[in-house]
């Protein structure tokens, strides 16, 4: 006999719908403003800002911390899926060369919403990226979302033109770089394209050529990865005429996308990469054919600016979308293992959830207080109040912390995958295979973990900026732990540049791993209080 409709049926709900209703409160218990809770984000702001600058700046951090995780969601989540990601467009109605991304609508909303926020139009006045790190932050609880890359290339662009563009190339561009309207025709954002398919991490195989026409240059040649090939200003590397080979030949310019009359520049994609990751963020390779450009200061010093001021930017970038990646896989692990059940309990009361899930936040505060650390030193060198050991403490760390933070973000995601167990790898069930993916990218972006660790110890080596490390952390260490790391680190540094050659290069590896989680744990002890 049928029992359909019988109150055994219909008292209680069945057991599939019971766990749809508790995925249902998670999903909803996410959505809280990513700015509001995150209450180790206001220790390091307070500490690194004060207090009184904090409430002048947290309505607007508030506000945006309130879209991230409601309305910036659902569109980078619509933007991020197959159907939508960027297309090339070569040629127009009437067969004439274009070269035009076009992007689904969602991508344009968020653009908009990220660049009124004034993270870009903050610098005009310098010391500002205490702020403007933290919006970025909240942005790549997102992963790059589409615009993380373009805000860091823009922000680069922005930042080489004010210490080395003459004022009239100033003057044509630096206005719409920092308007606040990403929907405005005025509005700039811009790129960088440093790779050459021959080139890749040694630079000074690049051949992209640069001939003066005038008072501009003409750029011809090849870039191999050209990410936001979209924008407005292509910051580029170029050798001159008759400049020498190697890096010291290589030019700074500026190409615009558009030539002054509205037509295209020479400038020819190729195709759009089909990339692993950072997916709704276009990537390309292009042709320059005698391009119109103008030069970023003396060519004869391009790449050694380009190395100080815009890698450098760009690495700093890196590790504060590290860290938002970071912090957003831990909501959605702490959250999800609250809400689903197991065994008649809910997953985070078992003790290895639980040390997982401790081993998340432990590695997201180090890794926020420590990059926020790395920020105040970027604040006080735009700031002009930057000392020797400032300058040498910035020159180490923003290597040690790019390469430690894109390593540790990738297994932060990974665990918290892990909490999710199957539903973890579903693309449309959380954002955690989203973030695995461009986390696996940000760990190649501005130099690979190799690269960075060969710079790390050329500087050791040739400049001693060891000397410098530690004597700022011991001026800082707050307990006896950080003081007996500190011994151990320094005679491993001591070790190591005592090696040879091939050793040294061996073991470098292992030496930046045990010196920034000694700079992370000084950080958190400053700015989180932790003893």
């Amino acid at each position: 006999m049928s029992t359909h409709g019988s109150s055994s049926t219909t008292s209680t709900p069945s057991q599939p719908a019971a766990a749809r209703a508790a995925l249902a409160s998670w999903q909803q218990s996410k959505r809280q403003n990513f700015y509001d809770i995150d209450t180790d984000l206001h220790a390091v702001l307070s500490y690194y800002l004060g207090a009184d600058r904090l409430r002048e700046e947290s309505p607007g951090l508030s506000a945006f911390g309130a879209e991230s995780a409601t309305i910036l969601d659902d569109l980078i989540r619509e933007n991020n899926r197959d159907e939508h990601l960027p297309v090339l467009r070569r040629y127009d109605s009437i067969g004439r060369r274009i070269d035009e991304v076009i992007f689904h609508p969602s991508y344009l909303e968020i653009g908009r919403r990220a660049y009124r926020t004034g993270a870009m139009s903050r610098y005009a006045q310098p010391g500002q990226e205490r702020i403007q790190l933290a919006y970025s932050y909240l942005l790549a609880h997102h992963g790059e979302g589409g615009h993380l890359c373009p805000f860091a290339c823009t922000a680069g662009l922005i930042k080489i033109l004010q210490a080395r563009g003459d004022e009239a190339l100033k003057a044509r561009l630096l206005p719409g770089l920092l308007h606040t309207d990403r929907s405005d025709p005025a509005h700039y954002h811009g790129a960088q394209f440093l790779t050459e398919l021959q080139g890749g991490s040694d630079v000074g195989q690049n051949a992209v050529r640069a001939r003066r026409d005038g008072d501009a240059w003409r750029i011809s040649g090849e870039k191999w990865f050209c990410s936001v090939i979209d924008a407005d200003l292509y910051l580029m590397t170029a050798r001159p005429e008759g400049a020498p080979s190697g890096t010291a030949g290589l030019g700074a310019f500026v190409v615009p996308r558009l030539l002054p009359d509205g037509t295209p520049n020479a400038v020819y994609i190729r195709r759009l990469k089909y990339k692993l990751g950072t997916r709704s963020m276009a990537s390309a390779e292009a042709d320059f054919d005698n391009a119109l450009a103008w030069a970023v200061g003396d060519p004869a010093q391009g790449f050694k600016s380009v190395v100080e001021i815009v890698l450098n930017t760009s690495r700093v970038y890196n590790a504060i979308a590290a860290c938002g990646m970071m912090r957003r896989a831990e909501i959605e692990a702490t959250s999800y293992a609250a809400h689903r059940e197991a065994f008649g309990q809910t997953i985070d009361s078992f003790p290895l959830v639980r040390r997982t899930l401790s081993q998340i936040t432990a590695e997201r505060r180090s890794a926020v207080a420590g990059t926020f650390g790395l920020i105040a030193l970027s604040d006080q060198l735009a700031l002009g109040q930057a000392d020797d050991t400032v300058r040498a403490v910035f020159r180490l760390v923003v290597n040690m912390n790019k390469y430690y933070t894109s390593i540790r973000c990738t297994d932060v995601i990974r665990q918290a995958i892990e909490v999710l167990g199957g539903n973890g790898a579903i693309e449309d069930f959380s954002v955690l295979p989203r973030l695995l993916r461009d986390s696996i990218v940000i760990e190649a972006w501005e130099g690979t973990h190799n690269v960075l660790c060969a710079q790390i110890l050329r500087d050791l080596q040739k400049l001693s900026l060891h000397r410098a490390f530690f004597a700022f952390v011991s001026a800082r260490a707050k307990s006896q732990l950080v003081r007996d790391w500190t011994a151990r680190c320094e005679q491993q540094v001591h070790s190591l540049l005592q090696s040879s050659a091939d050793e040294a290069a061996l073991h470098i590896r292992a030496v930046v791993d045990a010196l920034l989680p000694l700079w992370q744990r000084v950080c958190v002890e400053e700015a989180l209080g932790t003893t």
